[in-house]
Formats: C-alpha cells, structure tokens, sequence
C-alpha cells in the first residue's frame, strides 16, 4: 500500500491516541468523517494498523519490575529456533521477544511482580528444556521514552 501525507497524519494521530473518535480524528487530519473512515479501513485491511491498544502504567497498578534479557540456544537449528520462539509464546509474563542478528538469539522484555518473580520465571524456563543456553538481565531502573508513534520521516525519507 502506498501512503501519502494524510495517511501518515492519521497514523502519527492514532498511534497517539488510539481512543480517538472518528469526527476527532478526521478534524485533526483535515478530512470530513466518511473519507477519513475510508482511509482508516484501508489502513487496517492492509495491515498497516494491526490494532488499537491502551498502554497501561503499570505502576497505577501495583508494583513490578521490567526486564530485558538477552538470550543465547545451546542449539543453531531452524527446530530450535521454533521450539524457543513457541515456548515464548506460552508465557504471559514475556512481553516482547525479537529474534536477533549478532552475538544474541533473542531479546526479551519480561514484567514481573518483583526480582524474585522474575528469576523464578528463568529457573522455569530453564528446568523447561526449551534450548536456553545462557542469559543475560537488564533491570529497567527508569523508563526515559517509550513512543507509540514510529518515526515516519525517518522511514520514509520525508
């Protein structure tokens, strides 16, 4: 799909607020309803938006840690790297998981309740026999930005 500038200014509006309603949004983009609605069901029947989602502060909620782990299979295989990215699938607490290129598999982005949690969380993992031959943990001590919004110009050379 090719996206020209208004359909870049509903992106940049959505993915700041998802919550919008359409006459909001199409007063933001400078279109009327129906043609905004039309680009916005384009968008998503392409598979450029795949979603509208809340992002919760998790802290409102109660205590957790955030963590980030780099992880290194004890195997190479293609069946390997299925099994791991299934077994990923199966743990709610696995927020994020990238398959890497350069000396890591795989990162992942792990909430739990509080350090405790978490490395029980990894011994499982562990004891599960899914492959992980070594890991390595980064605690977020402090969130300095996490943007919903992709950075169109950048992508695009606009």
């Amino acid at each position: 799909m090719r996206l020209d500038a208004r359909d870049l200014d509903i992106l940049r509006a959505l993915a700041r607020d998802g919550r919008m309603t359409n006459a909001d949004l199409a007063a933001a983009v400078g279109l009327s309803a129906s043609p905004c609605w039309e680009r916005v069901r384009k968008l998503q029947e392409a598979g450029v938006i795949e979603g509208i989602h809340a992002r919760i502060a998790l802290r409102k909620i109660g205590p957790h840690v955030s963590v980030f782990v780099t992880v290194e299979l004890t195997d190479h295989t293609a069946a390997a790297f299925r099994a791991f990215e299934a077994a990923m699938a199966r743990y709610d607490q696995v927020t994020g998981c990238w398959a890497l290129g350069g000396g890591y598999d795989y990162l992942l982005h792990i909430v739990a309740r509080d350090i405790e949690g978490y490395q029980a969380l990894l011994d499982d993992m562990l004891e599960a026999g899914i492959g992980l031959a070594r890991y390595f943990t980064y605690v977020v001590t402090k969130t300095v930005k996490n943007s919903a919004v992709p950075p169109f110009a950048a992508l695009l050379d606009i």
